[in-house]
């Protein structure tokens, strides 16, 4: 059994990725570096929404912060992430799809948490 602060802190990491917009968000930080305003853009939501979604994500470990002048230029604080979120996706394709859990390997479609995302 997991230790009960190692429990906590993944449940509020996946409490924190439990919103379409972080989701988005994050998707687009895995691309690479980008500013509040450029996500907001990609993730149609307003700038206000999208500074108080990193605040958070950052606090929880999920996001860095690069300053540059008067801007801020955020990522994905690290593989991890990617895991995560791949992994997400990767479930919600199988359960949009209807497709039952195989263990024996078989193979998936849409979102492969092998390629770059």
């Amino acid at each position: 059994m997991p230790a009960d602060e190692q429990v906590h802190l993944a449940a509020e990491s996946l409490r924190l990725l439990a919103d379409p917009t972080r989701i988005k968000v994050l998707w687009a930080l895995l691309q690479g570096e980008s500013s509040v305003a450029c996500l907001a853009e990609l993730a149609g939501a307003a700038p206000a929404a999208v500074s108080q979604h990193l605040a958070k994500l950052r606090l929880a470990g999920l996001v860095t912060g690069r300053r540059e002048g008067t801007f801020v230029y955020y990522s994905a604080a690290d593989d991890h992430v990617r895991g995560l979120l791949s992994q997400a996706l990767f479930h919600a394709d199988h359960v949009d799809r209807n497709i039952a859990a195989d263990r024996t390997g078989h193979t998936h479609r849409g979102v492969d948490p092998s390629r770059s995302i």
